[in-house]
């Protein structure tokens, strides 16, 4: 029981925080309508990607052979718009192995998703974006601490690329420019969550003995829209930004139902949230410096023992913030360098976390010629024993072909954030071909 709820506070940690995907996504998520050329037809783009992975920690097994297609339509004049959607085919769970249970190759086996489905105009000096959409608020390498608007699908951990991890949010969004300002307003009528799967699947959250029931999500009424702004300067050649978002929590909350047999029972849920914080980028010369911090309200961790307080849940304020520099080495490579942490304002010892919890992560990248890119991620928590180590050969073989073979490593405390994955180690290979 007490090694089960390390790992719970732990995951907790991992859902709210961090994500180790090797790179964030550099794109601009301004509207910046009046910036874009005008369409003259609809276009068409997309891309074909095939992963096989095989899991050797623990018990031998494949765990991923899957194909993923995606196609997007773009299009429009005075309004611009976006239809884009993905469909999933995971052989996997095609085959009748018993390693996965039924309710995991049901949810894993097939699936579509739409994708970014939007209209861009604008009213004067005002762009809206009507639709679903990403809303990108934080950009750090391989974290996720001010994207507090972004859902993930987590089926797969935090290995994914950023742009396959994040799912699209259901919203309205105004952005203005006045001077050196850019103000930004958002609504999420119906909120995404995160996708943790089901109990039994590769990275769920919960050991593979624990029970859980169905995970409640909150209905469509007004009272759980999310609803936010940020504001952004340049001072000084620092970028800075400030945002407050009021939210139905994307990752779940494991409330503690009571026993089942021997067993204990647990319920996701979400709650309501409140996060407000603020990023920082400047330009150094022989280096980029980058910040971010975010205060929670309203969330809730498992204490050590479910038994001893309503819910096995205790709420605590919370302060995630992250530093780091990116600098320019190697042949057109790169080093990155991040230390992140969450520090506990009104501390209660019975999570079982410390007042402060923290972590750093190290990334190298390297250009070998003929196409070839060496990289290599490490992430270790610094309070625990705990730690995830993922080198990775990229091919690009044209401006269309792209082929990755890497390893998954992870190591440490069974009850840390990613030694309790320690048998889920795997080597694996992406082929995608864009259009």
């Amino acid at each position: 029981m007490n090694s089960f709820n390390h790992t719970l506070r732990r995951c907790a940690f991992a859902l709210a925080a961090i994500t180790c995907a090797g790179t964030a996504s550099s794109a601009d998520d301004d509207l910046a309508l009046d910036d874009e050329p005008v369409a003259k037809g609809p276009k068409t783009a997309g891309y074909l990607q095939f992963d096989v992975a095989r899991t050797y920690g623990g018990k031998d097994h494949w765990s991923m052979a899957r194909s993923r297609a995606e196609v997007a339509a773009t299009g429009g004049d005075s309004v611009k718009w976006k239809i884009s959607g993905r469909a999933d085919a995971d052989a996997v769970f095609g085959i009748d192995s018993g390693f996965y249970p039924d309710a995991v190759r049901r949810d894993q086996q097939y699936q579509f998703d739409l994708r970014e489905t939007y209209a861009d105009f604008s009213v004067g000096d005002v762009d809206f974006r009507v639709g679903r959409q990403h809303v990108v608020w934080g950009e750090m390498v391989g974290l996720f601490f001010a994207d507090v608007v972004s859902a993930r699908d987590l089926r797969t951990f935090y290995l994914p690329d950023f742009e396959q991890l994040r799912i699209p949010q259901w919203a309205a969004r105004a952005e203005y420019y006045f001077g050196e300002t850019h103000a930004e307003l958002l609504w999420i009528p119906v909120p995404s969550y995160d996708r943790i799967g089901k109990p039994g699947a590769e990275f769920y959250p919960l050991p593979r003995d624990y029970r859980v029931s169905g995970e409640v999500k909150p209905d469509n009424s007004l009272g759980n829209t999310n609803w936010g702004g940020r504001l952004s300067r340049m001072v000084g050649g620092w970028d800075l930004s400030g945002f407050y978002y009021r939210s139905m929590d994307v990752a779940q909350t494991f409330y503690f139902t009571g026993f089942n047999g021997m067993q204990p029972e647990f319920q996701p849920r979400h709650e309501r949230i409140s996060q407000a914080g603020g990023t920082v980028a400047k330009d150094l010369g022989d280096f980029v410096l980058k910040g971010e911090l975010v205060h929670t309200r309203g969330r809730k961790f498992n204490a050590v023992d479910p038994t001893v307080v309503q819910n096995g849940l205790i709420d605590q304020d919370t302060i995630d913030y992250v530093v780091g520099v990116d600098i320019p080495a190697f042949r057109d490579g790169r080093i990155n360098l991040q230390y992140f942490a969450r520090r506990m304002l009104d501390y209660d010892p019975r999570t079982g976390a410390e007042r402060t919890e923290g972590g750093a992560s190290v990334l190298l990248n390297t250009k070998l010629g003929n196409g070839l890119e060496a990289e290599a991620l490490y992430v270790s928590m610094l309070n625990r024993n705990d730690y995830m180590v993922r080198p990775k050969l990229i091919w690009s073989a044209s401006k269309s072909w792209r082929v990755v073979l890497g390893v998954d490593a992870f190591g440490g405390s069974s009850t840390g954030m990613f030694g309790r994955y320690a048998d889920r180690d795997r080597v694996y290979t992406e082929a995608r071909w864009s259009f």
